[in-house]
């Protein structure tokens, strides 16, 4: 699985936007570039983060590490970096947020007009 999504020169845009850089205070990012493949990943196929593949590593670490990057804020400084690519725009849509009305679920039935108690009483 050697498939990445993220091109040489996308990642040259939005790879000073990230924490963990060296000269940044702290510890620096492993590797920042695996993690936005294994974030990138997660959005491509809706998976649980448990069943993140072993090549981005563990499953927890990262899930934490992409908890502490979307409370800072810094999703919506790559979007903003990245948002301009027309082949990129696929990779960004979040899905999860739709939902189905609970009348469209195709549960039989519809309609059904009932005698009111108001009318059998008089």
């Amino acid at each position: 699985m050697n498939r990445l999504v993220l091109k040489d020169e996308q990642w040259a845009r939005v790879a000073p936007l990230l924490p963990g850089k060296a000269g940044d205070p702290g510890r620096s990012g492993a590797d920042n570039r695996l993690f936005l493949e294994a974030v990138l990943w997660m959005v491509r196929t809706g998976a649980p983060w448990r069943d993140l593949p072993a090549m981005f590593g563990n499953w927890n670490t990262v899930f934490r590490r992409f908890s502490r990057w979307a409370q800072t804020s810094i999703f919506e400084q790559l979007f903003q970096a990245l948002s301009g690519d027309p082949d990129f725009e696929y990779a960004l849509i979040d899905g999860t947020i739709i939902r189905v009305h609970q009348h469209g679920t195709g549960a039989k039935g519809g309609l059904v007009i009932r005698p009111s108690g108001a009318r059998a009483a008089a």
